[in-house]
């Protein structure tokens, strides 16, 4: 299993990453704010203004270490990455899985079986922590709803009813997901998912967490040898990390959801955090930034029993151990892919 290596965020405008021997600099005004060997890094990511020397990514292509940049905001520019890693006949069997409707119904069946599971447990967790009142009936109500979802996907369905079902899932499942802030709704509120640009406080919030987990759920594809751009359940589209995509349905409720709620819900964030463009977008200012990613480095430290592997593992390690179950599967090496489901 991978080592849970860590993400460096540079969110500082203006900062510059160059290298020295075997560590990344990060300099500010010609001052060298932080010194950091490579070989602890997984990735580097970069918010806005921020540039780096030829020789450092030339290092970084040479050590597998994966450098995204993102606008200040986090939506995300361009990746540079080294060599391909992996079998060739690995992704060449993963292109006529996808190319094949039957094959790739069925692998995207599974991935949103597993979206609505975890998203249905998000909301019985919740309504069972609170007191009984017409928000817990309305989330008891939806996860009912999910429940349905997942016994009519329990057949073998086409790509099109698959789609269908996960998205007429994620209706239910946001239509409710106000019921979750528990504080400051004043500041945060959720009303219907904006993503491009992303509207109000809460929206802002869980897309920039979701451009974080779909770079991590890239880079473990890559680590394996897989392609992320061709996905099963997502159609391809230039530019468009599908697998990537895909596999972070899964995790979404589990890593994503639960880490805004709880950043919102005990106050560790707050509504002055954020502020509206003259377009209408909504953006984080840097204290509140930080203050995510911080979170979420944390958050990916904790453990977790891994429900197919039987073994505890650390949180940020579930997108390689999904990467690693999904490689095996399409080499032939078990008789289905098994999506990670949150007991």
């Amino acid at each position: 299993m991978k080592h849970l290596l860590n993400t460096l965020f540079v969110t500082t405008q203006g900062a510059y990453l160059a290298r020295e021997g075997e560590t990344v600099l990060v300099r500010v005004d010609g001052e060298t704010k932080l010194q950091v060997p490579i070989h602890t890094l997984g990735s580097i990511i970069c918010f806005g203004q921020v540039s780096m020397s030829p020789p450092l990514m030339g290092l970084c292509g040479e050590r597998q270490v994966t450098v995204s940049f993102l606008t200040e905001s986090g939506r995300f520019l361009a990746r540079v990455e080294g060599p391909v890693s992996g079998n060739v006949l690995l992704r060449r069997e993963q292109y006529r899985r996808a190319d094949d409707p039957e094959e790739a119904s069925g692998i995207a069946r599974v991935i949103v079986m597993a979206k609505v599971a975890n998203c249905r447990t998000t909301l019985l967790r919740s309504a069972r922590a609170r007191p009984q009142d017409e928000n817990t009936v309305a989330l008891s109500e939806a996860a009912e709803h999910l429940a349905q979802h997942l016994r009519d996907l329990a057949e073998s369905a086409s790509l099109d009813t698959v789609r269908g079902k996960e998205g007429d899932a994620a209706r239910r499942y946001f239509g409710v997901f106000d019921h979750l802030i528990t504080t400051q709704k004043d500041a945060f509120f959720f009303r219907e998912r904006s993503r491009r640009p992303p509207l109000d406080n809460m929206n802002a919030l869980l897309s920039f967490i979701y451009t974080l987990l779909v770079h991590d759920v890239a880079a473990a594809l890559e680590g394996v040898g897989l392609d992320p751009s061709v996905g099963f359940l997502h159609r391809d589209r230039p530019g468009r990390p599908g697998l990537a995509l895909d596999l972070m349905e899964e995790l979404r409720p589990y890593l994503a959801d639960r880490l805004a709620l709880s950043l919102v819900n005990l106050k560790q964030i707050k509504g002055k955090g954020f502020r509206k463009t003259e377009t209408g977008a909504v953006v984080m200012n840097d204290e509140t930034r930080k203050e995510v990613l911080v979170a979420y480095q944390k958050r990916k430290q904790e453990e977790i029993q891994h429900p197919f592997l039987g073994e505890k593992i650390a949180v940020g390690l579930l997108p390689h151990s999904q990467a690693l179950l999904m490689a095996r599967y399409l080499r032939g090496d078990m008789d289905g892919y098994p999506p990670f489901v949150w007991r």
